[in-house]
């Protein structure tokens, strides 16, 4: 797989102390796979984990967080062949991705969505990792079944 061709970003999995995860509803995007992480491009020469306190802080306004883990090497996911934006008119092929798992340490209050003026979310919730796979666009699920079982240990497991 020639690397070149994805765009290089980072994904946030925000644990609560319990080991639910925050999972955002994106911004007028129509159900039923509406629900993601966090996640953003990386800026030319910027250290991945800065990236994704920013993205994180960007995206939800969290800020009172304790790292916790990587994952290994690239997850990679490509784009639709029906997607169209941006990413796509610049020639990426899809998206090369470093996640982190942090640890929220703040009062709830902190959560802002507003995107500093460009919302990415409309909607939060603490979920299940497990679940996340599920909620998520089909052509991303391998890239979070990826993250889910590389932060499975971190995480609660869902009431039965």
């Amino acid at each position: 797989m020639d690397l070149s061709e994805y765009r290089p970003n980072v994904g946030v999995v925000l644990f609560h102390p319990d080991g639910r995860v925050w999972l955002g509803k994106r911004a007028a995007t129509p159900g039923p796979y509406a629900w993601q992480f966090p996640q953003g491009g990386v800026d030319d020469g910027e250290d991945f984990r800065a990236a994704a306190l920013r993205e994180l802080r960007e995206e939800t306004g969290a800020r009172s967080v304790t790292y916790l883990a990587r994952t290994d090497g690239w997850v990679t996911y490509d784009f639709p062949p029906e997607a169209t934006g941006s990413k796509i008119a610049k020639g990426w092929k899809g998206q090369k991705q470093v996640w982190f798992a942090f640890r929220f340490d703040g009062a709830e209050a902190e959560f802002d969505l507003s995107g500093e003026g460009h919302p990415e979310f409309e909607a939060w919730r603490w979920g299940y990792l497990a679940e996340a796979p599920d909620l998520i666009v089909p052509f991303k699920r391998p890239a979070y079944e990826a993250v889910a079982k590389a932060f499975a240990g971190l995480a609660a497991s869902p009431p039965s």
